[in-house]
């Protein structure tokens, strides 16, 4: 059965032309915000291939003209074919890899690759139109699971999936494991559901998945003082936090637009992500969690909240923090002739096998017995006589 997900974008507001200063420069902030340009001193992403399971990304646009491998849609298993363009997945693409060129749009991640993977997607959602389910429903793999597990298949060391929906699914959950056994970095959206009448009779949002999937790094929104948005879901699937209002993007069609929701913030992240594995290609996405987790701005009084997470990513930062893990020893090697703690070795233990004063104890006491049978047997037979 197809599950639809949702295109977290809230809300889209066009661009004046002309009035409106270039692209570079309504974005400037977002890279300042992310710290990005000092992290583009070290790396800008070459290497890297980003599945980004969305709508369909349009490798057309001249940001991302020659940056585009299509894969197949992942809507039904069944068929393989590939998906129209989509202006939400084209959209967040251009943020992760954006190439700049002509002063277009510029991606976190410039010189990495995307992998488009497509979902059928309401890439202009109406609100609360799906019932939050509160068990984990099953299913043999849903069009989600597919994606994540052909993404980890094909080369994918990111995958962005700036979509959700509500209820967990038992295919999905195993997808990410596969994934993330894989050595990818899975990134997701935490939902825009911060103004929901159940968020605010209950004060957290519902999760949405596969931000809600352990391993998964969920990413909130934030605005250009570094505060939580108000329409961004609170609840302990947030991990870290980026710019998610007021961020320009790139339309399918050419122009751009500005972006308010967690998709965004999401897509950024999943850059960054990208520029750290690119420099240490092989850190589990465990530890590229960590690094964007330990180095993030803006930290919460009490060092993590359901609202911002740790704080908003730092590029730059993050990078360094990945340095210092990636010199860090997993294993600790001990010598043979070495153990643990003061004082003596512990004696050798003996040799397996038997131990020769229980075999003699043994031996004589099945002789005297012997011995004893025989003489009754002696004893008997006189008597008898």
């Amino acid at each position: 059965m197809l599950t639809v997900v949702r295109a977290l974008t809230a809300v889209l507001v066009m661009l004046h032309a002309p009035a409106a200063p270039p692209v570079r420069d309504q974005q400037q902030w977002v890279l300042d915000a992310l710290n990005v340009e000092q992290a583009w001193t070290v790396t800008k992403g070459k290497g890297i291939t980003v599945a980004v399971v969305d709508s369909g990304v349009d490798g057309t646009l001249k940001e991302l003209r020659g940056r585009v491998t299509a894969g197949p849609d992942m809507t039904e298993a069944t068929v393989e074919r590939t998906a129209k363009p989509g202006k939400h997945g084209t959209a967040m693409a251009a943020l992760i890899a954006g190439s700049g060129a002509d002063k277009g749009l510029i991606g976190v991640a410039p010189e990495s690759g995307i992998l488009s993977l497509a979902l059928a997607l309401d890439d202009d959602p109406t609100g609360d139109t799906i019932d939050p389910q509160q068990q984990e429903r099953t299913s043999l793999e849903s069009p989600l699971a597919r994606a994540i597990r052909y993404a980890a298949n094909h080369g994918a060391k990111v995958i962005s999936m700036s979509i959700g929906t509500y209820g967990p699914l038992k295919s999905e959950r195993e997808a990410v494991s596969y994934a993330l056994d894989k050595g990818a970095v899975l990134v997701a959206a935490v939902g825009n559901d911060g103004q929901t009448q159940y968020a605010k009779d209950n004060g957290t949002s519902f999760w949405s998945f596969p931000a809600g999937y352990s391993g998964v790094i969920g990413v909130a929104a934030v605005d250009k003082q570094g505060k939580g948005a108000t329409f961004s879901s609170d609840n302990l699937s947030v991990l870290v936090s980026a710019p998610g209002v007021g961020v320009p993007i790139a339309k399918r069609k050419g122009g751009y637009e500005l972006s308010e929701g967690t998709s965004a913030a999401s897509a950024l992240v999943a850059g960054v992500a990208a520029l750290v594995k690119s420099r240490y290609p092989a850190m589990a996405p465990e530890q590229v969690a960590q690094a964007l987790a330990a180095s993030a701005r803006g930290r919460p009084a009490a060092g993590y909240d359901d609202k911002t997470g740790f704080g908003v990513v730092d590029a730059g930062a993050a990078l360094n923090a990945a340095e210092r893990l990636a010199g860090e020893q997993r294993d600790v090697g001990v010598p043979d002739d070495q153990h643990f703690g003061v004082g003596e070795d512990s004696p050798v233990p003996s040799r397996p096998g038997p131990d020769p004063w229980r075999l003699w104890l043994y031996g004589g006491g099945v002789l005297v017995a012997l011995i004893m049978f025989c003489g009754a047997i002696v004893v008997l037979n006189q008597r008898r006589e």
